[in-house]
């Protein structure tokens, strides 16, 4: 059986900051890390934007109290506001501390770190470098877990968490090129797999985000939190679904309908381009509804709208999102310097998660923790974001929740001793689910039931929901479960299986999907990115509460857990 200290699943942002955070207070502790790619493979590599912090290097009127005002008006008051404030306030320091580990931000002329403008903050405060933000953090973070030794276990699928007796107790875990399973233990196990894009059928998200630590842990019988907000990016790029950065917006593009107007004046006129993400992608939506959305030809009528550089200039656009023309010219052929992009809402952020404090220990219930289980980043909900993340808070979160949960588990495996597990059964158990996987002689190929599955969630529970809608994508749900156990898999060998990964990521699908589904049938208004035809109004008197979601075989069961407000009072959401 493996052993370590702390076994961290995830090499993205949260993770890798967790890991550098535990071997810098603590060098002596046998840290690793499990990821299903190699590290610098990771979701968080894409993240383009840029990550906000009241530096006040560009706009001297900044502070943390306006960006902790930003994101609990922008989350429509569902954030826990303790949590932004621990957000807020430590996001200049880690911004510093990133800077002084070798990340490359881009500069204003004096040297200091530029700063850009973003969507739903009132100041010029997100820190970047050019659009490849995410990409310079995650490199130099990988080379620290080097630096300071900690483990990686590359390309291993972890299949199960280890809870016993109410304490996460390890992993067991298959490596991808020869199938050999391990049981892990570990005195505190830390979960950071990220989002789960990949539920719906047009995503930002890589092919591995896929929800696997989320269904894990809603299968070991832990809840998730406000699955229901599922954040569409307002500017995914038509047809591909990959994305354009809000940077793009940042630095002065223009939304444009069929007719050439600049549209977000009728839905924000105080914030127009740079509006919120859900308000930004429901008035996309409605344009395209009203028959003002283009086709491939120009004309109008089609499902996507145009978000137009070329005011901008060649200079600018190829200095400031050299990647964003990139993209566009290398997948569909246009050139932002002289041609608009097509666009249209895509997938792209998990605001619910793991339920976690602020110290990124997992929650077993609206009451009481998970002995040595804590999560961090996109899989887990302190709830910074609430029912609408701003752009460029995630990259903040990763860094200050990651470091932060680092710091907690160097304090809580100090004393601790390894604990015990029965592997024999633990194997066997995962052995046979493999085994079953492979001799299954089922009639469906795993794409057919994924895609069918896929393209479910996005027409039943989409940009605009209602109940109907709901019930039928839920009774629908129901018969691909029934299909998951009829799959069969043409590669039956052990070397390089994808095909039995593909198997096991539809399964982490199909139950982050229902949770989704039932926790947004459940909430009866509108609120952020969860918007219903049928309640089109927020309504805080019965719906000012976090959903706590637990899954089971028999259905989906609902509860919920009070919103901390301690500085903003819930107020009307206008732009």
């Amino acid at each position: 059986m493996l052993e370590h200290d702390v076994i961290i699943v995830g090499g993205g942002l949260a993770g890798c900051r967790a890991a550098v955070e535990i071997a810098r207070k603590n060098p002596k502790l046998n840290v690793a890390v499990v990821a299903k790619t190699h590290p610098i493979r990771s979701h968080s590599v894409a993240a383009q934007g840029g990550m906000a912090a009241s530096l006040r290097n560009v706009d001297e009127a900044d502070s943390w109290e306006a960006h902790a005002f930003d994101t609990v008006k922008g989350s429509d008051y569902l954030a826990d506001q303790d949590a932004v404030e621990i957000l807020t306030r430590e996001a200049p320091d880690v911004v510093i501390d990133l800077e002084h580990m070798g990340v490359l931000f881009s500069r204003l002329p004096d040297g200091r770190i530029a700063q850009r403008a973003f969507g739903g903050h009132s100041h010029n405060r997100t820190c970047y470098a050019a659009d490849k933000t995410g990409h310079a953090i995650l490199h130099e973070l990988v080379n620290n877990l080097r630096r300071f030794g900690v483990q990686i276990y590359e390309e291993w699928y972890v299949m199960r968490l280890i809870l016993e007796e109410g304490q996460a107790k390890g992993l067991v875990m298959f490596r991808i090129e020869d199938g050999q399973i391990e049981v892990v233990r570990a005195k505190a196990v830390m979960f950071a797999t990220g989002g789960y894009g990949r539920v719906y059928n047009t995503t930002s998200n890589d092919y591995a985000s896929c929800g696997d630590g989320l269904a894990m842990t809603a299968l070991a019988g832990l809840p998730l939190e406000d699955m229901e907000f599922v954040q569409f990016h307002p500017t995914g790029l038509y047809p591909v679904g990959v994305l354009i950065s809000e940077a793009v917006r940042g630095e002065g593009a223009y939304l444009i309908n069929s007719e050439g107007d600049r549209f977000m004046a009728n839905y924000a006129p105080s914030r127009m381009e740079l509006a919120p993400r859900d308000i930004t992608s429901r008035a996309i939506a409605y344009e395209i509804r009203a028959g003002r959305g283009v086709h491939q030809d120009g004309t109008a009528g089609g499902s996507f709208v145009y978000l137009d550089l070329r005011h901008m200039g060649k200079e600018k656009i190829m200095s400031r999102v050299p990647f964003c023309w990139e993209e566009a010219h290398r997948l569909v052929g246009v050139d932002a310097v002289t041609q608009p992009m097509p666009v249209r809402p895509t997938i792209h952020y998990c605001m619910g998660g793991i339920p976690v404090n602020t110290d990124g220990q997992v929650r077993s219930g609206s009451q009481g923790f998970v002995e040595g289980f804590f999560a961090a980043g996109e899989t887990s909900c302190v709830s910074v974001h609430g029912a609408n993340r701003l752009g460029s808070n995630s990259l903040l979160e990763c860094v200050v929740y990651g470091k932060r949960t680092g710091a907690a588990i160097a304090q809580y495996v100090q004393n601790r001793k390894l604990p015990t597990i029965d592997e024999q059964r633990y194997i066997k158990e995962a052995k046979e689910q493999i085994q079953a996987l492979l001799d299954q002689p089922g009639q469906y190929r795993i794409n057919q039931v994924r895609q069918a599955f896929q393209d479910c969630m996005t027409e039943y529970c989409g940009v605009f929901r209602t109940e109907e809608l709901m019930q039928e994508g839920l009774r629908q749900l129901q018969d691909f479960q029934g299909q998951y156990s009829q799959i069969y898999l043409d590669d039956k060998g052990s070397c390089w299986n994808t095909e039995l990964v593909e198997a096991l990521e539809l399964r982490s699908l199909m139950v982050v999907g229902q949770m989704i589904l039932a926790s947004a049938n459940n909430r009866r208004e509108s609120r952020g990115a969860h918007f219903r035809e049928d309640y089109s109004q927020r309504d805080d008197t019965n719906f000012l509460r976090h959903t706590i979601a637990y899954y089971s075989a028999a259905g989906i069961d609902i509860q919920y857990l009070p919103v901390s407000i301690t500085m903003f009072q819930p107020q009307e959401r206008k732009y």
